[in-house]
């Protein structure tokens, strides 16, 4: 297993990324912390440094790991740590009620960002056969500038294509919390109800990009936006073609007719938007598990939402 994932478990399927080890999907989410390796507490402790032979006090504390003494980083004294525990507790209440099942849970980064997946029964179908799910993600980050966040992810069975959206844009919103603040579950979940309501945007998103076609041209024009050659490689002129395409996007173009799921609504913006979702997935990065930690977290949840609304933005315009 490479560096990125720590440990982890999944219920059902092998995932995208062919990480972890396999497990009932009826777990409650305490086994599922403790079969994917998380059932472990952090404990601050001051934090030293030694001169002159004198140990000094810096100010912060270190967050150590109880099971192995490993320090995970190095926060201020107002940092409020949220136990593994704590963070699976909060399915607790869906799980029981039968809404959702618990699907994967690991640590990634040596124990420094721990997140917990969960499969909410709900779904919809597009263009006979192209399934949508809808999951839960909770990460609970024990590193210094992350925050608590919960997300709605839609996966594309067919592909297993992910999208991280938040619950809310507000910034009232509770869903993302920083370690200064206790974290209140109850505040989170009120937040929870919206989660019908992005399923069906979403949606209304899929059907609208299945339903407008597009031309060569735009299609390029498209890919360019997603991901840009560096300004001194931009083509100049208005000649466009897949020649012009920066070395990623010419992945999308090369992969649009035949990446999982391609006919489904074959030629429209549904089709160029899933192309741009499947290569990030899997085929950008270093290896898988650094694909994993980028598609949910690092820039390529960025890139996937920004394709999304451009996609969007090339299909009003269609």
């Amino acid at each position: 297993m490479s560096h990125e994932v720590e440990t982890m478990a999944y219920a059902g399927e092998t995932p995208w990324h062919g990480l972890g080890v396999p497990v009932s999907n009826d777990l409650t989410p305490t086994q599922m912390m403790q079969k994917a390796g998380l059932d472990w507490n952090v404990r601050e402790v001051e934090s030293f440094v030694e001169y002159n032979g004198q140990k000094m006090l810096t100010g912060q504390k270190s967050l150590i790991r109880e099971t192995d003494g490993k320090i995970l980083t190095n926060v201020g004294r107002d940092w409020k740590p949220l136990q593994n525990s704590e963070a699976f507790e909060f399915f607790g209440e869906y799980v029981m009620a039968g809404d959702m099942e618990m699907n994967t849970a690991g640590s990634l980064k040596g124990g420094q960002m721990v997140w917990a997946l969960a499969k909410v029964k709900e779904s919809f179908e597009l263009f006979k056969g192209d399934q949508v799910d809808a999951y839960f993600l909770f990460a609970n980050p024990h590193l210094y500038g992350k925050s608590i966040d919960i997300r709605f992810t839609p996966v594309r069975v067919v592909c297993n294509n992910t999208l991280s959206l938040s619950l809310n844009t507000t910034s009232s919103n509770a869903v993302k919390v920083g370690h200064r603040a206790e974290f209140n579950a109850e505040d989170v979940k009120e937040a929870l109800g919206i989660a019908s309501e992005k399923m069906q945007t979403y949606k209304q998103y899929a059907e609208f990009l299945g339903s407008k076609r597009f031309s060569a041209e735009k299609l390029i024009e498209y890919y360019n936006e997603v991901f840009p050659r560096t300004a001194d490689k931009r083509v100049q002129n208005k000649s466009l073609s897949a020649e012009t395409l920066s070395r990623n996007a010419k992945l999308c173009f090369d992969n649009l007719e035949s990446q999982p799921g391609a006919n489904y609504a074959e030629g429209s913006w549904w089709q160029a938007f899933n192309s741009v979702t499947y290569i990030t997935d899997h085929h950008q990065g270093r290896n898988s598990d650094n694909r994993l930690y980028s598609s949910w977290w690092g820039g390529n949840q960025v890139r996937k939402r920004n394709a999304l609304e451009t996609a969007i933005e090339f299909a009003e315009a269609s």
